[in-house]
């Protein structure tokens, strides 16, 4: 295992890893509940999806473990099985609905394409194209993002349409004015949000005294606390101890479908955020760790990491859910001492024995983990140190990728913002030459800056 996973090379031991993947594992878990619940919506059994959510994080995680020696995990990720559940929801009673076999198709067809362009080394490319700079600041935005999905997530953040001119109906988009609010403080006598602050307490205390797995005994001890005041989660579902393999939606397909109904943009837009997605989350995820100090074993390691990904999204339709990425909650495990593929092996592990032990991985509160994602967020925040604000040209884009990605809710909206700012300004400055020096702009920045406008123009904002 030593020689495996080369664990002194990477400063590292047995039981670090192990910890950090149970860390991982532990900030992750709310995955099997919520992903069964969103895509349940659209018409598909939750059993069916939680064995998929389950399978799926386990093999293309310990798949990433193994074969790339990367402490990332991947599962079904958050935000693209809402858009999957949403248009499948949005399409019935009209002329073309889209069916749950329509979606997954889709789905896998993007994975295709992730495929083709990870073997053609376009993905590989973005990691030399990208300035320092903004890479860091893709660290930073995610930082923001992951706490600002614990703070909403426990009720300490809530999100209200307080407006003064008309009512808001259900299920719909408003525009506010300036002076009207959306975003409110939490009832701080709601349990979930004082076991949240209580979480934060006790794990930035043993941060502070330098405890070993601070997270992950964070967590746990909130758990204790929560169910000590009768304040464990339920669910609209009794999951059982032995899973129905003849539930799995294997290969539930319908290729003709999606040819029929044209599910083009559907295909883009899984392609288009799930590609800056990845990107954000594993660039991220790298500074972190450390293995970017040597770009060219950075760049190599992260491309494989990219191919995983990639077989991972077909992988996960396969099996009958929505679009498998890189977990941003694995920065977690990573910031408990995660250097190897050991911890992604040991998460991939207990996502598969979470098939078996899903009344014990129910019990976990939404709390717990969300006290974990803030501080997360604070971890990762520390690499505003490295992006140069003293330049212009770096800091104008680094700062739109930073509070676009948190304030959008979306990842790839911050590095869409980032990269064609910086294509404009670094343009204009080696045009008009007071900068004094010139700066790189690579190819692949504007067919990406050009593919990023078009996309806003003709598919929307994400």
């Amino acid at each position: 295992m030593e020689r495996f996973f080369k664990l002194k090379e990477n400063g590292t031991t047995i039981r670090t890893e192990i910890m950090a993947g149970l860390t991982t594992f532990m900030t992750m878990a709310y995955i099997l509940a919520v992903n069964p619940s969103i895509l349940s919506a659209s018409g598909l059994s939750w059993t069916a999806v939680f064995l998929a959510t389950a399978l799926a994080a386990g093999i293309f995680t310990i798949a990433m473990g193994l074969f790339v020696n990367f402490p990332v995990a991947l599962a079904p990720g958050m935000g693209l099985n809402a858009y999957f559940a949403a248009t499948i929801i949005a399409s019935q009673g009209t002329g073309n609905p889209i069916s749950p076999a329509m979606g997954l198709t889709a789905v896998f067809i993007s994975g295709i394409i992730f495929l083709i362009l990870t073997v053609t080394q376009i993905r590989q490319m973005l990691i030399t194209a990208v300035p320092d700079s903004l890479k860091h600041a893709i660290t930073v935005g995610i930082g923001l993002f992951i706490a600002v999905v614990g703070l909403k997530n426990s009720g300490i953040m809530t999100i209200a349409a307080e407006t003064a001119v008309t009512d808001v109906e259900k299920g719909t988009f408003t525009n506010l004015l300036s002076f009207e609010t959306v975003i409110h403080m939490g009832d701080i006598h709601n349990p979930s949000v004082y076991l949240t602050i209580l979480g934060l307490l006790l794990i930035a205390v043993l941060m502070v005294l330098r405890v070993p797995a601070a997270f992950l005994w964070g967590i746990l001890g909130t758990t204790l606390v929560a169910w000590l005041t009768g304040n464990l989660p339920t669910m609209a579902e009794n999951p059982t101890w032995l899973p129905d393999f003849g539930e799995l939606n294997f290969w539930h397909f319908d290729f003709a479908g999606v040819m029929q109904v044209g599910l083009i943009t559907v295909v883009l837009t899984f392609t288009f955020v799930e590609l800056f997605d990845t990107f954000g989350t594993l660039v991220g995820t790298a500074n972190r760790a450390g293995f970017m100090k040597n770009p060219e074993e950075g760049k190599k390691r992260v491309g494989k990491a990219m191919f995983v990904d990639a077989v991972g999204v077909s992988g996960g339709a396969m099996l009958g859910t929505s679009t498998v990425t890189a977990f941003v909650e694995s920065s977690s495990g990573i910031a408990q001492g995660g250097r190897t593929g050991l911890t992604a092996v040991t998460t991939g592990i207990c996502f598969l024995l979470s098939i078996f032990l899903a009344p014990l991985v129910a019990l976990i509160p939404g709390s717990a983990t969300a006290a974990a994602l803030i501080l997360v967020g604070l971890l990762m925040m520390q690499s505003v140190k490295e992006i140069d604000f003293q330049d212009m040209v770096y800091a104008v884009p680094s700062f739109f990728i930073i509070i676009m990605m948190p304030f959008t809710y979306n990842i790839a909206n911050g590095i869409s913002f980032g990269i064609v700012s910086y294509v404009l300004l670094a343009l204009l400055a080696n045009l008009i030459g007071k900068a004094g020096k010139k700066y790189n702009i690579h190819p692949l920045m504007w067919i990406l800056a050009l593919l990023i406008v078009l996309r806003y123009l003709y598919l929307g904002a994400g």
